[in-house]
């Protein structure tokens, strides 16, 4: 399976001017090929190379590889779009977010990241410094950063390209590693139902709650802060937005990290696998007040799943996807389905056999045993990745079947 791995480069400020320098370069020429590409109608790679291979090399100074790359990642970039499109992430067809997507040409940002190959950069892991190609020619022992466990991943798994990027002044290396698999438990002994919510990230089915007030109470503080800065409007409270910018998005990615970890190694640990929601177009089918909204939609529950998806891969954890309709008004003991189920947010109470458990741990429960239920009719976690729900703009909800199953256990893709 592919991951990456990130490291810090630190560079000395005539080393990082001739990376910026290479980096603002690749991604003017990447630019004015997207705008041929738009032009001509031509987005494959070798075709788009034969009109605009030498006009970059000669006019940007780019050495073949890098002129090469640039081809490529502008034809990457387009068929991204293409995918996106399809699926309807950037809305439906004649809206004003996708004529502003398909009307004009791609357009990269100045520190937009790079690809290198190993004709481009080299690592020396042991004195932690690559030499890396620019346009000013081939600067050697840049230090970078990183910690054992990623010195050791880089030495045995490194494969492929590693992408170049700057952000917020700091320059990284993201390298694309091969790592190997665990044999995938075919004879899970059960299922570790999740079930993904706001006021509590995660609960399993053995009643682990993985509390996120915390979080959200950062997140709040954040937004008033963010607002008040930018009612402001000075100087300075610019440069404070700047700083503080993306601060809230590391700390719920470093929680997530920790959660998805905790959980898959509760699985493996048991030999059970992982049960989760599909919880595919949710965003679209749930209407919001408007104070709620805000905190919908900076809920991470994607980020989620795709971590416990990948750490479960690597250790070997089969992963079900069950749908999610009534899993939160369904009795977990008698299977009673009734709205008023629900008594409030954090507890139910069911109205035909009197059952009183968390929320939260009752449609843990009815996940897990979706999840069982499927894997007995053979729905087992061997595609790589969930499929995604159709939007047919309704949204209904089915009941559970043996075509419902989301059977699957995705890995971090580079870049």
């Amino acid at each position: 399976m592919k991951l990456v791995v990130q490291v810090k480069l630190l560079p000395t400020p005539e080393q990082a001017a001739a990376l910026e320098v290479t980096l603002h370069a690749c991604n003017e020429a990447a630019t004015w090929v997207s705008e041929v590409a738009f032009e001509r109608g031509e987005f494959k790679n070798f075709a788009l190379r034969r009109h605009a291979y030498d006009t970059v090399k000669s006019r940007w100074g780019l050495g073949a590889q890098a002129a090469q790359h640039v081809v490529k990642k502008t034809c990457d970039a387009y068929t991204a779009l293409k995918a996106n499109l399809k699926a309807g992430n950037l809305g439906r067809p004649g809206s004003k977010r996708y004529r502003r997507a398909t009307e004009k040409p791609i357009v990269f940002r100045p520190q937009g990241a790079q690809p290198y190959d190993d004709r481009m950069l080299s690592w020396q892991i042991a004195e932690r410094t690559v030499s890396i190609w620019t346009t000013g020619g081939r600067v050697k022992k840049v230090a970078f950063t990183a910690s054992v466990e990623q010195l050791a991943t880089l030495a045995l798994y490194r494969r492929g390209e590693s992408d170049l990027l700057e952000r917020d002044g700091m320059w990284f290396l993201s390298a694309t590693c091969e790592i190997p698999e665990a044999p995938p438990n075919t004879e899970p002994v059960g299922f570790l139902g999740i079930d993904l919510g706001i006021v509590n990230i995660a609960t399993t089915s053995d009643g682990e709650i993985m509390a996120g007030r915390e979080l959200n109470r950062i997140r709040t503080r954040e937004r008033g802060l963010r607002a008040r800065l930018q009612r402001k409007n000075t100087p300075s409270a610019k440069r404070r937005l700047k700083k503080r910018r993306c601060k809230e998005a590391r700390r719920a990615k470093d929680i997530n990290h920790k959660i998805a970890k905790h959980v898959v190694a509760e699985a493996e640990r048991t030999g059970r696998g992982i049960a989760l929601e599909d919880l595919t177009g949710i965003r679209e089918r749930v209407r919001l007040r408007k104070p709620q909204r805000a905190i919908h939609s900076s809920w991470s529950f994607a980020q989620l799943g795709a971590f416990i998806a990948y750490k479960a891969r690597k250790a070997g954890v089969p992963v079900v996807y069950v749908d999610p309709a009534y899993t939160s008004r369904t009795c977990a003991e008698c299977g009673h389905v009734d709205r008023a189920n629900r008594v409030s947010q954090a507890w139910f109470a069911c109205r035909n056999c009197g059952f009183v458990d968390h929320a939260d741990r009752n449609g843990s429960r009815n996940i897990r045993a979706r999840a069982w239920e499927l894997w007995r009719r053979g729905a087992q976690s061997t595609a790589p990745a969930p499929p995604r729900t159709p939007r047919n703009g309704a949204g209904r909800k089915r009941s559970v079947t043996a075509s419902d199953a989301r059977c699957a256990s995705s890995a971090l893709s580079a870049g």
